[in-house]
């Protein structure tokens, strides 16, 4: 569909004119979740355009490439189904002016438009008897979409609270993310073309390397340019650090500095996440190494803000790892699964099953690199691979998965992830009965859990889970619906400063 015709039709939704206006089966949503449908659908417009300029090598290839659809598709001008066409896409255009004039003003009706020389929108942002209202505008682009406009309701309903975001606990990672360990190999080191790429794929959240014990914390300007345009489009962003421990105070230092730096607009990343390697990358890790660092940086950040461990596949060969040190002060276990040539669905089905007793989300890291310098097979795994550790990994109880690296993956990797239908988080059209999968809803429960609003991550959508979502729906101002609705998911997954201390 055009995205004039979802305008359109947006619009025609919500004044009454394309359900029954006595249907119980469809609840229309007030202006916010218009202005959030024309938002989302505006964006999606933006993504698809840039992503096919980078795709074509640039905005001269894509003019071009536009013509040549243009010049192939041939409409007939005087055709009374081109005509229709146009009428709708002008249609659209007069319902943005609309809804931005009644934004402007300040004006939000649960459903229908106010009319009358009382009514506050009556005499248009100049005012007077002959201003042209915002909601006139409105009525005028649904009249031509939809036919008659539809009788004025006789009352409107006061204007809701300003929703705000729950802010009490930091948010845990759920759904598909990725890992940037050099930012330069990303993308080009463009960040703007880092977040595109990132909304384009699907991916919720993503993983920036932000020091390390030998290097100190040495991402001030990467996070400047990151942060804002990430959380811009509603992708959140976890610091991760490379402590070597032998210093477990001076790497707690470290840490502190990527969590609490803020960029000059007033961002700080969502979430920490280091990577407790093995001796054999030359970490200095065992029992008591473990508990100083991972205790202390806990004490540090606070009880609310998010700690991910990051830590190797469980093996037969690390038995002196100290998993549970490791583990114990953290919010959710993060283990790095890459299966080097086995079948992935073994591997983390192996891991999450040996994990799982110490009572932790999951949010395994995948493999999306050439593994041959590992002893795996040559090449980034195929598709298929890729597709199966998602599967499985989401079967098994994760919330969220990410993958090694955004640097090494290749076209069919990033496909594989976009494609996947595991790790989705979609929300609940209004008045339709919740239609998740397990993964899905455990997805949710884990976030709300994290948020502050606990419920068991059982992957079943029952009262339990209902009650914490209403919770958080009052918590955030927002309709108290008991469903993932599309306000709701918007709330859920917007990025904020994680509380730190206290």
């Amino acid at each position: 569909m055009a995205i004039s015709e979802e305008l359109v039709l947006a619009w025609a939704d919500h004044v009454g004119t394309v359900h029954d206006d006595e249907s119980a089966a469809h609840s229309r949503p007030g202006a916010p979740a218009l202005i959030e449908h024309i938002e989302d659908a505006v964006r999606r417009l933006i993504d698809n355009v840039r992503y096919e300029r980078d795709r074509l090598g640039g905005w001269a290839p894509l003019a071009l490439h536009c013509i040549e659809r243009a010049r192939a598709a041939a409409p007939d001008f005087s055709s009374p189904a081109y005509q229709q066409r146009l009428a709708r896409n002008l249609a659209a255009v007069v319902v943005t002016v609309g809804v931005l004039g009644m934004v402007a003003a300040m004006t939000v009706p649960a459903r229908g438009i106010a009319s009358g020389p009382d009514h506050p929108m009556a005499q248009g942002p100049g005012g007077g008897q002959n201003a042209i209202a915002p909601s006139d505008l409105a009525l005028g682009a649904a009249a031509l979409a939809s036919g008659p406009p539809p009788a004025t309701p006789k009352a409107t309903a006061a204007p809701m609270p300003q929703p705000t975001v729950p802010a009490a606990r930091g948010a845990l990672p759920i759904g598909k993310g990725m890992w940037i360990w050099l930012p330069e190999r990303v993308e080009g080191g463009n960040p703007e073309a880092t977040v595109l790429r990132a909304r384009a794929m699907g991916l919720s959240h993503i993983y920036v390397r932000t020091g390390s014990s030998k290097m100190g914390f040495y991402a001030q300007q990467y996070l400047n340019d990151i942060l804002p345009r990430a959380h811009a489009a509603g992708i959140r962003v976890y610091g991760w650090d490379f402590p070597y421990l032998f210093d477990p105070g001076a790497d707690i230092a470290r840490s502190m500095q990527a969590i609490t730096y803020t960029t000059p607009d007033g961002h700080r990343i969502d979430g920490f996440a280091p990577d407790i390697e093995t001796r054999g990358e030359g970490v200095n890790i065992g029992p008591v190494q473990a508990a100083a660092y991972t205790n202390g940086l806990r004490a540090a950040a606070g009880p609310a803000y998010p700690l991910i461990a990051v830590v190797p596949r469980p093996s037969p060969a690390l038995v002196t790892y100290p998993f549970a040190e490791v583990i114990a002060p953290f919010d959710a276990i993060a283990p790095m699964v890459y299966w080097l040539g086995r079948d992935p669905g073994n591997d983390i089905a192996a891991a999450m099953a040996h994990l799982s007793q110490y009572g932790k989300p999951l949010i395994p890291i995948g493999q999306a690199y050439d593994g041959a310098g590992e002893g795996g097979p040559l090449g980034v795994p195929p598709r298929h691979e890729i597709q199966r550790f998602m599967q499985v990994a989401e079967e098994y109880g994760a919330i969220g998965v990410s993958f090694w690296s955004w640097q090494h993956a290749n076209r069919e990797a990033w496909d594989a992830i976009r494609d996947s239908n595991s790790f989705t988080l979609p929300a609940t059209p209004a008045g339709a009965p919740v239609a998740f999968t397990p993964g899905q809803v455990r997805a949710y429960q884990g976030l709300l859990t994290s948020l502050g609003f606990p419920v068991a991550a059982d992957g079943v959508w029952g009262p339990a889970t209902v009650a914490a979502l209403h919770s958080y729906q009052a918590a955030a101002r927002l309709p108290q619906t008991g469903v993932v609705d599309r306000m709701t998911r918007r709330m859920l997954l917007t990025p904020f400063r994680a509380p730190i201390g206290g």
